[in-house]
C-alpha cells in the first residue's frame, strides 16, 4: 500500500495569462474533485459531522480539503492524496453524535474517473460575449486553444483512445504552463501528473498561433464521433427532438437546432473576428433578435478536401418557442453582405432555415384537415343528390301533393279492425259461399286491398273464441283458402 500523500498547502503562484502568449481562445476546464464539492458525493451532500467517510479504494484521485471536518471513520484510497488547505484538517468524532448521521450509511466519494476530455459539458470559454455559443465540436479544446485547469482546486481528467492525439496550443495546471511536449511529457510522468490526467490517450502541445485573420479551424473533426458520444451518454445516446420542422445540423454539430445557417465564401481581407462583433453590435442586440445565439468559425468546405478551401458558418439558433427570428437575422446579414461585401471581404453568401415551431405546425395542419374534410364532403353532397335524384333512386314528395287515386294504401291489417271482428262467423257446415260473377278467388300472391273481401275466420276456431269481444287474433289469408277448400 501507498503511503498517502498530504500536502498542507496549495501553490499560491499565478497562472500566467494566455494574452501574454497570443490572442488564442481560451478554454477553462470546470469539474473538480474538492472535498467540499456537494455533487463529488454519492448522496449529493457533503459528509455531515460524525459521518463515515469512504474513498473508492482502487482508483488514484488527489482531494483538496479546504475546511475542518469531523468524522467517524476515514477510508482512504490505496493510491492518492488529500491536499490541506490552510486551517483544514480531520478530527474524530462518535458515530450518531449528530442527526442524520449513522454508522452504516458512509458518504462514498464518486468515481473521479467520471470526468473525459471530450465531454463539451466540462468546459467553458474563457472569454465568450453574452449572444455568442459554439458548436459541440468547438466546445472541447481547438488545436489553437490554450487549456486552463482550476489554480486552486484539484481534478482528475480522463484521456480516453482516440484516433489521432490531442493537441492544443498550451496547457496551464497547478500553476505551470506547459508549451512544449518535452516539458508536458515530464509532467505528465509525475506523480502530480499521473494524478490529474489518466487514460491511454495522448496529450500533446504546440505553440502554432493563429495567424490567419480569417481564422482557423478547430480541428476536432477526427475527434467528433468520441465528443458527441460523450454529450449524448446521459440521454442514452440519442439526440433529442427538434421542436420545429425541417431542423437543421450545422457543421460540427452533434444533434439537429432550430434556427439558420449563413455560408460566407471569405477573401483574403476576411477578419473573423471583426465580423462576429458587426454581427453582435450590429444585428444581435436589436429587439426583434432577442433569444437567438450565433456561433461563428470557419470551417472546411468538405472532409476531403484542403484546409485552405474553407468558409465562414454563421449559425443563428433560436433558444426559445418563438421562431422566425434567425430566418429574418439570416436574411438580414445576406442584404448586409451585398451591401458591405466588398469592405467586409465576403465574396459571396447563402443561408438555410428551419420550418416552423412543431406545435405551431400541427394545430394548423389539424385545423387545415379538418377544414377539408368539411369542404370536401359538402362538395360531395352537392354533386351525389342530384344525380340520386335524376336516376330514381332517391324520391321525395311534397306534403301539399295528393295521392293518386286507385293508388295502393298499404295491405289490410285485421287487428286494428274492430267491425271485421264483430261480423257473425259461419262454421264448416255453412261452408264458404260461391264466389260473386266476375271474381276470382284471392291468391297468397295477391295484394289484399280494401276492394278485396274480407277474410273470415275458420271453422276450427274453439267457439268460445266465436262470441268472444276480443280483438286479439286475425285470420291470416294465405291459409284461409286452403282450409275452405279442405
Amino acid at each position: 500500500m501507498e503511503l498517502l500523500c498530504v500536502r498542507t498547502g496549495w501553490p499560491a503562484r499565478t497562472l500566467r495569462s494566455s494574452l501574454a502568449l497570443t490572442q488564442a481562445a481560451s478554454k477553462l476546464w470546470v469539474p473538480n474533485t474538492d472535498f467540499e464539492v456537494a455533487a463529488n458525493w454519492s448522496q449529493n451532500r457533503t459528509p455531515c459531522e460524525g459521518g463515515a467517510v469512504e474513498f473508492p479504494a482502487d482508483k488514484m484521485l488527489s482531494v483538496l480539503v479546504r475546511e475542518s471536518h469531523a468524522v467517524s471513520d476515514l477510508l482512504l484510497p490505496l493510491d492518492g492524496e488529500l491536499v490541506l488547505a490552510s486551517g483544514a484538517g480531520f478530527g474524530i468524532s462518535d458515530a450518531g453524535s449528530h442527526w442524520g448521521c449513522g454508522a452504516g450509511n458512509p458518504a462514498v466519494f464518486r468515481d473521479p474517473d467520471r470526468f473525459s476530455w471530450y465531454d463539451p459539458h466540462l468546459w467553458r470559454p474563457g472569454d465568450e460575449a453574452p449572444g455568442l455559443f459554439s458548436v459541440d465540436a468547438e466546445r472541447v479544446p481547438c488545436r489553437h486553444d490554450d487549456v486552463v485547469f482550476p489554480p486552486s482546486a484539484s481534478f482528475r481528467v480522463g484521456l480516453g483512445p482516440g484516433a489521432g492525439p490531442v493537441r492544443v496550443r498550451s496547457i496551464s495546471a497547478l500553476g505551470r504552463t506547459f508549451t512544449s511536449d518535452e516539458d508536458l511529457a515530464a509532467f505528465l510522468a509525475s506523480r502530480a501528473g499521473r494524478l490529474g490526467f489518466h487514460g491511454p490517450g495522448v496529450l500533446s502541445v504546440g505553440p502554432e498561433d493563429c495567424a490567419d485573420p480569417s481564422g482557423c479551424v478547430c480541428g476536432n473533426a477526427e475527434a467528433q464521433p468520441r465528443i458527441c458520444a460523450a454529450l449524448l451518454q446521459p440521454l442514452g445516446g440519442r439526440c433529442p427532438q427538434a421542436a420545429c420542422h425541417g431542423a437543421l445540423r450545422p457543421q460540427g454539430q452533434c444533434c439537429d437546432l432550430c434556427g439558420a445557417v449563413v455560408l460566407l465564401t471569405h477573401g483574403p481581407s476576411f477578419d473573423l473576428e471583426r465580423y462576429r462583433a458587426r454581427v453582435l453590435s450590429t444585428f444581435l442586440g436589436l429587439p426583434q433578435y432577442q433569444g437567438l445565439q450565433v456561433a461563428v468559425s470557419k470551417v472546411p468546405r468538405s472532409p476531403r478536401l484542403r484546409e485552405a478551401d474553407t468558409e465562414i458558418q454563421v449559425v443563428l439558433a433560436e433558444m426559445g418557442p418563438e421562431t422566425g427570428g434567425a430566418g429574418r437575422l439570416a436574411r438580414a446579414l445576406l442584404a448586409d453582405v451585398a451591401e458591405h461585401g466588398e469592405a467586409l471581404g465576403v465574396l459571396a453568401a447563402t443561408m438555410r432555415e428551419s420550418g416552423a415551431h412543431v406545435g405551431v405546425g400541427s394545430a394548423a395542419g389539424l385545423a387545415g384537415g379538418v377544414a377539408a374534410s368539411l369542404l370536401l364532403a359538402l362538395l360531395v353532397l352537392l354533386v351525389a343528390l342530384p344525380l340520386l335524384r335524376r336516376a330514381g333512386r332517391l324520391r321525395w314528395r311534397r306534403r301539399e301533393e295528393e295521392v293518386p287515386a286507385g293508388a295502393p294504401l298499404g295491405f289490410h291489417n285485421p287487428v286494428f279492425d274492430v267491425a271485421a271482428s264483430k261480423e257473425p262467423v259461419r262454421g264448416r257446415e255453412g261452408g264458404p259461399g260461391p264466389p260473386r260473377a266476375g271474381t276470382r278467388r284471392p291468391t297468397p300472391l295477391d295484394p289484399v286491398t280494401p276492394q278485396q273481401p274480407r277474410p273470415r275466420l275458420l271453422s276450427g276456431t274453439p267457439k268460445a273464441a266465436t262470441g268472444s269481444t276480443s280483438h286479439s287474433y286475425f285470420v291470416n289469408p294465405l291459409f284461409a283458402g286452403a282450409e275452405a277448400e279442405a
